[in-house]
């Protein structure tokens, strides 16, 4: 799969998506208007006006009826819209939480859901991107999971228990990097919008139903006939534009579920996981289905069929189809024999003193013997850290490749590091009261009178706790690996958006404060501050961020000047080299008018202001910057642990996620 290409996709399926949407909502202020023009003709004929002049009538007479009408439809139909969406802006949380799912607390001692954060972590810091919040629908006896959410940075994920209880670990990981794919293919904005969109196409048909309700048992003239008629119309259309808006968004969901379904397998780097999960879901008789009101509304963000639709209004492909695809040697047979051993019961607790229910049908986290076939056993060897100082030989087409696109080895990566995350700091990043004094720590400076500044600077932004906390990480941060540093901030970050606005806000001034301590600001220092920053502002205006736009390079050519400039600068002291490294990343994107190397005097402006530049360009373009970035850094054919992290900062700011790990060239 290609990051890239599969933004562009999901934007212009996001643009014909609205573009038929705006067809309907065409034809339905059209039919509005000539409902209108049909109850004005009664009310003309209720008071003996010539029949031939009611059309002169209608529009010499009442020229702006039908612009007020049509005016008054689109403010309904974008008042809904509108509202609907605002009321998802807080993030995927808000969806989560609006269907009745439990957070799940960092500190938790519950196996299945320590086994499900696990799951999730791994997975979040193999894409590259912010650890999400954690949703559990605990009264949902189905196999179904869901991602919702803007960007990254403000995303939710939310299982069901059933998935919990059923699943294997290698299943759940599975649906999880389903989800995921949701995330990082830029499908959760759109299904934000869809969700808007017919809230607000629904509220014509509610609207008519409401009049409806005020006119019962009205008086029987014509003006009340009229509008009773004018009701009963407007009911009909809503409803009738509900049904070819789900139709539009059943057609485009099942596109975006196979292209989920194949990059979890990607993902993975097996079929048994996922294709195990859509098993069961055939196999046994829950299903995916779920009891919840509403369910309709969010059906097309579900991994699996969560109300029943089938046909033309079907958001998901058919279970067989979907697992054909990823299972070529499917037998329908095993859904048989997975339903029967499922049947079964069997011991699953040993002991003098078994749980209630120990003689019951396979469940307890799905033992392999509950497969027809066993997964791939998981490997749990811990990936090695590369040394502090060691470099890596890279090409910039692998780098683009790998954005976006995380692989089992990504997966493995991410299981060693935070398995190399000493427990201390581990346990705070969970923590609402301490995830704060985490991050700042990892800021704090060698030198014991300056970390002493720094210490009282963070008293005075925040409070003296968060500055104790602080101190006492020190030490353990000290001997933290370097490329540890930003996936732990990437694992506090969850407790740190459970913070109130304004409290999020004075984080980031006193990591800034911090890192302003002595005057200077190293590019490790920028890096973080910059993340934690870009981060907290996408959530907590998560509907503002935008992954991708319109521009081409060529449009913003001082910008990707000032970029590469200041990646040649910090790379090379060496002003001959560093200009080479320039030039080099320059030569992949421009043929002619190239300027020459010229570092920006105030480099940290100049990259802030380059980061809002390029989110303008489209996805092809972020592609070719990130390969020019590349090349830039590793002008000479390598790359230190320190410029790896210049560069997923870089990928940070342009939304475009890159795994821990950078594949090295083959020899």
């Amino acid at each position: 799969m290609n990051f890239f290409e599969q933004q562009a996709k999901a934007r212009s399926s996001s643009k014909r998506l609205m573009l038929l949407f705006g067809l309907a909502v065409v034809a339905i202020v059209l039919a509005i208007d000539l409902v209108v023009v049909i109850a004005v003709q009664m009310q003309a004929r209720g008071d003996e006006v010539e029949a031939g002049a009611l059309g002169r009538n209608i529009l010499a007479q009442h020229p702006t009826l039908l612009v007020w009408t049509s005016l008054a439809t689109l403010a309904v139909i974008g008042f809904g819209t509108l509202y609907k969406t605002a009321s998802l802006r807080s993030g995927g949380g808000a969806v989560a939480r609006e269907f009745g799912a439990t957070l799940v607390d960092a500190d938790t001692g519950n196996f299945a859901y320590r086994r499900l954060r696990n799951v999730v972590e791994e997975i979040a810091i193999a894409s590259g991107v912010p650890v999400p919040e954690i949703y559990v629908l605990e009264h949902e006896a189905g196999i179904n999971a869901f991602a919702a959410g803007y960007t990254p940075a403000d995303a939710a994920v939310a299982v069901t228990r059933g998935a919990l209880d059923k699943l294997s670990r290698d299943e759940l990981q599975g649906v999880i990097a389903h989800e995921f794919s949701h995330v990082l293919n830029g499908d959760m904005r759109l299904n934000i919008r869809l969700m808007g969109t017919l809230f607000g196409i629904l509220l014509i048909a509610l609207a008519g139903q409401k009049v409806l309700e005020n006119f019962r048992g009205g008086g029987r003239d014509g003006k009340a006939g009229a509008i009773v008629a004018v009701a009963i119309a407007l009911m009909v259309i809503g409803y009738i534009g509900l049904f070819f808006g789900r139709l539009i968004k059943a057609g485009v969901s099942r596109q975006r579920e196979f292209l989920a379904d194949a990059s979890a397998v990607q993902f993975t780097r097996q079929a048994s996981g996922i294709s195990g999960a859509l098993k069961k879901i055939a196999a046994l008789e829950v299903g995916s289905k779920l009891t919840t009101s509403g369910t309709e509304e969010v059906s097309h963000m579900l991994f699996g069929d969560g109300c029943g639709l089938s046909g033309m209004f079907a958001t998901h492909p058919t279970l067989p189809d979907r697992i054909q695809r990823i299972d070529k040697r499917y037998d329908p047979r095993e859904i048989e024999d997975l339903a029967r051993r499922w049947a079964d019961t069997v011991k699953v607790a040993d002991g003098p003193d078994p749980p209630p229910g120990a003689e019951q049908s396979i469940s307890g986290f799905a033992p392999r013997s509950a497969s027809a076939k066993a997964p791939k056993a998981r490997r749990e060897a811990v990936t090695p850290l590369p040394a502090a100082r060691a470099e890596l030989v890279i090409s910039a087409a692998q780098v683009s490749a790998q954005v976006g696109n995380p692989s089992d080895d990504d997966v493995g990566a991410a299981h060693g590091l935070s398995e190399t995350v000493p427990e201390l700091l581990r346990v705070s990043a969970y923590m609402q009261d301490r995830a704060a004094g985490l991050v700042l720590s990892l800021a704090l400076a060698p030198d014991a009178a300056l970390r002493t500044r720094q210490l009282e600077l963070i008293g005075s932004a925040l409070d003296g706790v968060q500055g104790e906390f602080a101190g006492k990480f020190h030490p353990e941060v000290v001997r933290l690996h370097p490329m540890l540093k930003l996936p732990l901030a990437a694992l506090a970050f969850p407790a740190l958006r459970r913070h109130p606005k304004q409290q999020l806000l004075r984080l980031v001034d006193a990591l800034e404060r911090v890192i302003h301590a002595d005057g200077t600001v190293d590019l490790t220092e920028y890096c973080l501050a910059t993340l934690v920053s870009h981060n907290v502002r996408d959530a907590l205006e998560p509907a503002r961020a935008k992954a991708t736009g319109k521009r081409k390079l060529a449009d913003r050519r001082e910008a990707v000047a000032s970029l590469l400039a200041v990646v040649a600068q910090h790379g090379n002291p060496d002003w001959e080299e560093a200009n080479r490294a320039y030039l080099a990343g320059m030569g992949g994107i421009f043929t002619a008018q190239v300027p020459p190397y010229a570092p920006p005097a105030d480099w940290q402006a100049a990259l802030d202001q380059a980061w809002l530049s390029l989110n303008e360009v489209d996805g092809p373009s972020k592609a070719l910057l990130v390969e020019a970035v590349t090349r830039a850094i590793s002008h000479d054919g390598h790359m230190s642990v320190a410029e790896s992290e210049l560069l997923r900062t870089v990928c940070g700011c342009l939304y475009c996620p890159l795994p821990p790990m950078l594949t090295q060239q083959a020899a």
